[in-house]
């Protein structure tokens, strides 16, 4: 018996031609940073409207029984305050964490942030 050179069927084209061009992937950590520069590039509020409003609207029935209107200038000047004091608290906790040697922000790093600033709970 003469022996017979085995061929392999071939292989699907469309296959092959999909592998060559896989979905390109990011290092890790470059989203984050682009994420970064796109939000400080622009002066929008980063909280929706909508929830914000309902959480005012939530606070001040809890407290006071005779506000119980905002006006629309009144809302986002309070939204304002309330994105810049959040964003200063994180850079601050980001700092904090950087004196830590550590590169991610922890419950703890906020609360000495909050602590620091004299700002939350009584820390007596």
């Amino acid at each position: 018996m003469a022996r017979v050179k085995h061929i392999p069927p071939p292989r699907n084209r469309a296959v092959s031609e999909d592998q060559k061009h896989k979905k390109r992937r990011n290092k890790p950590g470059t989203v984050a940073l682009r994420e970064i520069r796109r939000f400080q590039k622009t002066f929008n509020l980063v909280i929706p409207a909508a929830p914000f409003i309902r959480c005012v609207k939530q606070i001040t029935n809890q407290t006071s029984s005779h506000v119980s209107r905002w006006s629309p200038e009144a809302v986002i000047a309070l939204q304002e305050a309330a994105e810049d004091y959040l964003v200063h608290m994180f850079e601050n906790g980001m700092l904090c964490a950087l004196h830590a040697r550590r590169i991610t922000l922890m419950k703890k790093d906020i609360e000495l942030t909050r602590r620091l600033t004299g700002i939350g709970r009584p820390w007596i």
